[in-house]
């Protein structure tokens, strides 16, 4: 790496390059994107990357050139987090690539509903369950944020199943594990103990092709779709976590904003109790709960 010199471009200029680059290219927050990948390619974080270009400073001609060609991928609308290798998850940061899908924002707070009931559990041992846990983001929060909890992370993707085991070792989490198996054969040797069940399932409409880039062409589709009405992933959940659970344990599902309804219905006539969705911080309708 070659230091900078009269002739490397000022941080800040580079970021309104590439912040330019990213917007002709349809890319959302594009000045968010730019600080990003600048801070990938000088190891900082996103604040230290504004106070350099604030301060004037510099980057090598190498960096700039390594910053301009992950940009090009990302104006390819390749996903920020394959380019990084990393996705940021409530207070971890998770490896994620291709095969396996990358965590949203929106799913923190789904998360939050399973911590808080694994959080009021008086056993001191409460067990919970991520079925379909792609990257390990749900039952590494609930393993990290409840560290007295056991959770078990079941993944049926030989893809997704590598990246949950990588990010469980590199977390450092030793009260999860990750179970390779179909979800309507998971865990048996745990029926009827289990506090808590979370599930983030494929819940998209097989003819409700996403519209962004990111989402269509590189979030493996076993991750995404459930069927011709979304929920035929939903349904085997939830006679899996009727088995799971205990009487009086919690099921915890995210699902699309118009969705609720259907899935309160379901759950009810599969003899839940206390169903409840729940709204996210846009309003939308995220997660429902019920009662076993």
């Amino acid at each position: 790496m070659t230091p900078p010199d009269d002739s490397s471009p000022l941080v800040s200029a580079l970021r309104e390059e590439v912040s330019a680059v990213l917007a002709r290219a349809g890319v959302p927050d594009p000045e968010v994107d730019a600080e990003l990948l600048i801070g990938h390619v000088l190891g900082e974080g996103r604040g230290r990357v504004q106070a350099l270009a604030h301060m004037g400073s510099q980057l090598s001609a190498d960096d700039a050139a390594t910053v301009r060609e992950l940009a090009e991928r990302r104006a390819s609308r390749e996903p920020l987090q394959h380019i990084t290798g990393k996705a940021p998850f409530r207070s971890l940061e998770l490896s994620v690539g291709p095969g396996v899908f990358v965590p949203r924002p929106e799913t923190e707070q789904v998360a939050q509903f399973a911590i808080d009931a694994l959080r009021a559990v008086p056993s001191p041992e409460p067990i919970g369950v991520d079925l379909g846990t792609g990257s390990g983001a749900i039952a590494l929060a609930m393993a990290t944020e409840v560290p007295h909890a056991r959770i078990l992370a079941v993944e049926n993707s030989p893809e997704a199943f590598i990246w949950a085991r990588r990010n469980v070792e590199e977390t450092g989490a030793t009260n999860a594990r990750v179970v390779f198996v179909d979800l309507a054969d998971a865990l048996p040797e745990l029926d009827g103990t289990v506090d808590v069940v979370i599930s983030n399932p494929p819940y998209i409409p097989a003819e409700a092709i996403p519209r962004d880039p990111e989402v269509r062409l590189y979030d493996p589709p076993a991750a995404l779709y459930g069927g011709a009405d979304g929920l035929d992933v939903v349904r085997i959940i939830s006679r899996v976590a009727q088995r799971l659970l205990h009487p009086g344990g919690t099921l915890v599902l995210e699902h699309g904003e118009l969705q609720g309804q259907e899935i309160r219905d379901l759950l009810t006539a599969d003899g839940w109790r206390a169903t409840a969705t729940h709204r996210d911080l846009t309003t939308r309708d995220r997660t429902t709960t019920a009662v076993r």
